[in-house]
């Protein structure tokens, strides 16, 4: 059978270990839980672990976005409060079909977007 302080010296050793790896993190929780089952709670000195703490970023969230607007024209009332990926593909459909159709109007509304 397992003693008590065999259990303390290993969760010790494990403690102690200056980078612990997935397997030493593992044999930590055993050993903690093997200790509580058999013995008890630990003390308090015990229950803090010694291993650094990691982390990790979580993936970005994923947020829609809609448009927001107050102006008076017909197509600022009618994009107001629509999906702003889909109206931007729709407005992307109508400037390439304007490059087509009036070439000069494109250049000159490409030149006007790139000097906001």
């Amino acid at each position: 059978m397992i003693t008590e302080k065999d259990l303390q010296e290993a969760i010790a050793e494990c403690k102690g270990k200056r980078n612990p790896d997935s397997s030493t993190c593992i044999k930590l929780a055993a050993f903690l839980i093997i200790q509580e089952h058999l013995y008890g709670k630990p003390s308090e000195s015990e229950t803090v672990p010694a291993l650094p703490a990691y982390s990790y970023a979580a993936p970005p969230e994923q947020v829609e976005t809609y448009i927001e607007t107050n102006g008076d024209s017909e197509f600022l009332k009618a994009v107001d409060g629509r999906k702003a990926d889909k109206v931007w593909k729709l407005i992307d459909e109508l400037v390439e079909a304007v490059k087509i159709l009036h070439p000069r109007m494109y250049t000159t509304f490409i030149d006007k977007v790139q000097d906001l």
